[in-house]
């Protein structure tokens, strides 16, 4: 090239790279950024949300991701995020963060010397950093119930009005996999929120609320309760990281602004457009000047000045341009904005479930993902409330036991990657291993509890003799040690029922005995009917099973019977019962007469010694019809078992079925392998009927006396996967019924909402998955009805659920996949249970409830029979010696008038002692409304 030409192309570069304008050297050496906090009027106002969404657990467990373990998973440390923002913060006044998960900063809190606590005190005062949501936990909410997500909103907002005299404002729900309507009210509106805000709703719905600018809401989460339920609801746009090209942790790709003149790539001008060019673009999709952009995403922040150096950039810079005004803000001012635009905006009701994010990925497969943890939830959840009523009592101790670990364990577990099952299984693990904690000292708080309450104040005993009482947390399993002792040498075994409910209650309950002679008497001692029940070999080989697993040990005693008896406990109070040893000529309980149906003889036979009547065809060996003699109702009935075989992802959209996703790939009845043959047990209290479907899959029906529904426990697993073919079982309950494609299920335990076959009221749904699209959360229950009829059934623990037929029920019990969903587990829903002989796939043990009524009677029974599934009795054993327990004890107790029973409408959920004035005492009733509220806090005591 000739020399002239090569002197000429140097000349041009040189100008272009130096083409800036004239700067001084101080001003290049050190820039001053502006980053006032004002909004302007007129103008497109960005309102910068600087965030870190911190999982509670998922990938790795809640330590792990506190401290910073376990990073060849994930690299992430939340209490460097808490380090570095802190720092970040105090240099510059004008610079906000939000932050969300008390279980994080509790536990960072705690190790802040005086001095740092107050520099960040100052913080949450000057509103610098704000706490948004403030429960322990981001809650899922589909999968979890609403007295747990009362409680651990309330755990994380006493922690913050106690350490900081704060009230959150706003909630902050942005990663749940759809979003409910008691998250609306309940834990909005009545909490007292100005706002919601929150990322994932399906794609379709998405779509429309972008052209139509309404992803901005308000939401009427309760029809009941008309307006007082309402709360202005955001949806972001895309997802709850900042638009593309403006995240700025240290190894993200998107550009720094280079602001140095005397540095290559000097971008300012080019960075100024991008930014201005992502806000239009989300102020076409918004209405008013305002736009919030989250400036953040997962456990981002760990080098806050990363974030922050580019943020105070971009507000410079960005301002000094003028197309659009950028700020540092929170929701909370972003929400004042949207206040003061005096806006009109669209009205959302119901809710926003089943969520999809693509055509063939519904995340409706988690609301059954690993049933055993959900079941485990809420069994520890019921008992929680229980003894937290019980310490009330007694009298809370500053000392241990208490109820604190239970209470922090259940709180995490609600985390939207825990009760949903879509966490690792080390996790999942984790989570259960802090329940365990947990209840183990609950339990000592509830066996000092009980021993304090019937202790008679005129027994002649030494004063610190102390009754031991024991527990049986495996009961479901049929393990008991306390009532499988042998009932010898004049002991009896002293069984004390609490009833954590405000009414009187009267039912069944069973535990194991290892003998076929005992008896049963009250506090009266008066003999009372009861029945023995043989174990079925399926229950035999779990309990021996499982026990060995959980405890590793093999039962010593060989349990021969269940032994049933009817109870009276009355409203926030204890019974007691005393099993004993009969005498070879006295009184005995009743043994169950055993009889198998089978055959192809065309029997019909009938269970049911009360006004319920089952009727069955022994040679399908199936339920053919409900008869209640008392309300005259009769219908056709049947149950079955299927399953769906889980999509691989092999075919042309590589969507698999997995932890989060229900993609179903086909549908197969599951038939008995060989002939059905039906084993009935009757007696004067209840009736069975034992069916083994097939070498996995068995269930029992009972009737009891007393009682207008039928109870169906159900053992499901191991699922074979042998095949290399995942399974989801399900179970259909089918009447005649024209139901017209309607069907109603529960807003976490409390409201019903209507649902449509392959419908949504907001947008027109384009049907993909017609069987995964239609699937809803279930956590109290699912009814149908016709214009003469109503099924209803409930469940135990959080299912999925639909009627893809009418007339049909169909519930999701049980799920064992082979492949990832691909959705960031990056592990197949597979669990396990191992002994030291092996592993083999996991066995689920649950129960579901069914019941038909004449339309509009239902209601009654879906409410009062939901909260006793979820409030248990609570059984307590101790042994006696002689025949003196009941004059040296006190054999009832009442914690409010025995004669006098809480209305029907009205159930108290949370009697506890506050070590701190908090709030006071609340009563609601169930449908949400305030009875009572002492607002000035008189007492310690607080009911709700």
């Amino acid at each position: 090239m000739p020399r002239a030409i090569t002197i000429i192309l140097y000349l041009l570069l040189f100008a272009i790279l130096f083409a800036r304008p004239v700067v001084s050297i101080a001003e290049s050496s050190y820039i001053e950024y502006n980053t006032t906090q004002r909004i302007i009027p007129g103008k497109i106002n960005v309102h910068l949300v600087p965030h870190s969404h911190d999982d509670v657990g998922w990938l790795k467990t809640v330590d792990q991701y506190y401290f910073g373990g376990n990073n060849s998973i994930r690299g992430a440390c939340v209490q460097n995020v808490l380090d570095s923002v802190i720092s970040a913060l105090l240099e510059d006044k004008s610079r906000k963060f939000i932050y969300v998960e008390m279980a994080f900063f509790q536990r960072w809190w705690r190790q802040q010397s005086n001095a740092k606590k107050i520099k960040v005190k100052e913080l949450v005062n000057s509103g610098q950093l704000e706490f948004i949501n403030g429960a322990m936990c981001m809650h899922d909410e589909a999968t979890a119930h609403y007295i747990d997500l009362i409680d651990q909103t309330t755990l994380g907002h006493k922690y913050i009005k106690d350490e900081f005299g704060q009230t959150p404002r706003v909630g902050w729900q942005i990663d749940p996999f759809g979003h409910s309507a008691v998250q609306a009210y309940l834990l909005g509106a009545e909490l007292g929120f100005d706002s919601l805000f929150f990322a994932r709703i399906d794609y379709q719905d998405r779509a429309k609320r972008l052209k139509e600018k309404t992803l901005e809401v308000v939401w009427q989460g309760s029809k009941s309760l008309g307006s007082s339920s309402q709360i202005f609801t955001g949806i972001f746009p895309r997802h709850y990281d900042p638009p593309d090209g403006f995240t700025f942790e240290i190894n993200d790709v998107s550009p720094p602004i280079q602001d140095d003149i005397f540095l290559f790539d000097y971008n300012v001008q080019e960075r100024v457009n991008d930014f201005v060019a992502a806000a239009m673009a989300q102020a076409n999709v918004t209405r008013t000047s305002h736009i919030m952009w989250t400036m953040g995403t997962d456990f981002r922040y760990q080098y806050a000045n990363s974030w922050f150096r580019q943020m105070d950039k971009f507000i410079h810079y960005v301002n000094q341009d003028g197309r659009v005004n950028a700020l540092y803000s929170t929701p909370s001012i972003y929400t004042d904005a949207k206040y003061a635009a005096n806006e009109q905006w669209p009205l959302k009701t119901d809710d926003f479930f089943p969520y999809a994010d693509k055509p063939n990925a519904y995340w409706t497969g988690y609301f059954t993902s690993r049933p055993a943890f959900k079941g485990y939830v809420r069994v520890l959840s019921a008992y929680y409330l229980a003894a937290r009523q019980l310490e009330f009592f007694k009298g809370r101790s500053s000392s241990r036991p208490n109820t604190d670990a239970l209470a922090d364990a259940l709180a995490i577990a609600q985390h939207h990657d825990a009760v949903s099952g879509t966490q690792r299984q080390h996790v999942a693990a984790d989570y259960a291993l802090r329940l365990s904690i947990g209840y183990m000292e609950a339990e000592k708080l509830v066996s000092s509890a009980l021993a304090s309450l019937t202790k008679s104040r005129s027994s002649t005993e030494q004063e610190n003799s102390v009754t031991s009482f024991l527990q049986c947390p495996l009961l479901n399993i049929s393990f008991c040690p306390p009532s499988e002792a042998a009932l010898s040498d004049g002991k009896s075994l002293v069984v004390v029922i609490y009833n954590s409910l405000g009414w009187k209650r009267e039912e069944t309950i069973r535990i194991p005995v290892s003998t076929s002679r005992v008896i049963v008497k009250d506090s009266e001692g008066r003999e009372i009917e009861s029945q023995l029940l043989p174990l079925s070999n399926s229950v035999s080989h779990i309990r021996s099973h499982y026990v060995k697993a959980y405890l590793g040990k093999t039962p010593r005693e060989m349990v021969k019977y269940w032994v049933a008896f009817s109870v009276s406990v009355p409203p926030l109070g204890f019974s007691t019962y005393v099993v004993g040893a009969a005498k070879e000529t006295g009184p005995s309980s009743t043994i169950s007469t055993v009889r198998t149906y089978g055959g192809s003889n065309n029997t019909t036979f009938e269970v049911g010694q009360g006004n319920l009547k089952l009727l069955y065809s022994a040679d399908e060996g199936k339920l053919t019809r409900y008869v209640n003699s008392r309300n005259l109702v009769t219908a056709f009935a049947e149950q079955s078992y299927g399953y769906y075989s889980g999509n691989d992802g092999t075919d042309k959209d590589p969507q698999a079925s997995g932890a989060y996703v229900f993609r179903p790939n086909r549908t197969f009845s599951i038939k008995s392998e060989s002939q059905t043959r039906l084993t009935v047990l009757r007696g004067p209290l209840l009736d069975e009927v034992h069916q083994q479907m097939n070498s996995w899959i068995s269930q029992v029906t009972r009737v009891y006396k007393g009682k207008e529904h039928a109870e169906v426990e159900f053992n499901i697993g191991p699922i074979p996967v042998d095949d290399g073919i995942g399974k989801e079982i399900t179970t259909q309950i089918k009447t005649t019924m024209k139901t017209n494609s309607t069907f109603y299920t529960d807003s976490n335990g409390r409201d019903f909402i209507k649902r449509i076959r392959d419908f949504r009221k907001d947008w027109d749904l384009q049907v993909n998955q017609p069987v995964a699209g239609n699937y809803y959360p279930i956590n109290l229950g699912i009814y149908l009805q016709d214009d003469s009829k109503e099924l209803s059934v409930l469940v135990d623990r959080s299912v999925g659920g639909s009627s893809l037929v009418d007339g049909q029920i169909e519930l999701m019990l049980h799920r064992r996949l082979i492949h990832d969903d691909i959705r960031g587990v990056g592990e197949v829903l597979n669990e396990t249970v191992c002994v030291p002989e092996g592993c083999e796939g996991l066995t689920i043990r649950g129960k579901f409830y069914l019941r038909i009524d004449h339309i509009g009677e239902g209601a009654k029974w879906r409410r009062t029979v939901g909260q006793e599934i979820y409030s248990p009795l609570l059984l307590a054993f101790s042994e006696q010696d002689g025949d003196d327990w009941m004059s040296s004890h006190v054999p009832t107790f009442s914690g409010i008038d025995p004669s006098y029973s809480l209305p029907d409408n009205v159930a108290i959920i949370t009697l506890q002692i506050l070590m701190s004035c908090f709030a006071g005492y609340l009563i609601k009733d169930r449908g949400g409304q305030r009875l009572f509220c002492d607002g000035k806090c008189r007492t310690e005591k607080t009911v709700s």
